[in-house]
């Protein structure tokens, strides 16, 4: 994910990832790890939930999703975010 927050948690080694619904935290690290060849320190996972939005007289939910924050060992650093 590339926010102005997600941005500014880079200095402090965390990055923002949107993952699948039925990923745990185990796996996410096992597949950042293994994605960019880092060490992963700690992972934290929330669920954000749908947005309501209307549609003439109709209220429609949009679908939850989960985000998965991601903080690294010192020293390592995901290359792949830099210069954006």
């Amino acid at each position: 994910m590339i926010t102005e927050k997600a941005t500014s948690l880079k200095e402090k080694d965390k990055y923002a990832f949107e993952v699948a619904t039925k990923a745990t935290e185990c796996q996410i690290k096992e597949a950042v790890e293994k994605a960019f060849k880092v060490k992963v320190r700690k992972v934290n996972v929330m669920t954000v939930p749908g947005k309501t939005r209307r549609f003439g007289r109709r209220h429609v939910t949009g679908s939850a999703w989960k985000k998965a924050m991601v903080t690294l060992e010192p020293g390592h650093k995901i290359t792949f975010f830099e210069g954006v």
